[in-house]
């Protein structure tokens, strides 16, 4: 999570929140958007993404069918539960 704060608070990221909406609203890292894994959309394969849920569980699935249709993805260990940052 340290290493990811870092590479937040210095570079414009991609994001991915894969939690549901009502979660979501409780609480989001600024930049990132929601795409619930309820229903996975696929994004740009020239993006580098960095993928985030609750606890890290739902990010890591995500992340593992990302990886498979060959998308550079990063989970977010700890998720939202370890995350110090601002939060809208």
């Amino acid at each position: 999570m340290l290493e990811f704060y870092k590479k937040y608070q210095t570079e414009n990221l991609s994001i991915l929140n894969v939690r549901e909406g009502y979660e979501f609203q409780m609480g989001h890292v600024l930049t990132a958007k929601n795409l619930p894994l309820s229903t996975f959309e696929t994004g740009d394969k020239q993006e580098t993404y960095y993928v985030i849920c609750q606890s890290g569980t739902r990010s890591a699935a995500a992340c593992q069918f990302l990886s498979a249709q060959e998308f550079d993805v990063t989970n977010v260990a700890g998720g939202m539960n370890f995350w110090h940052g601002e939060v809208e």
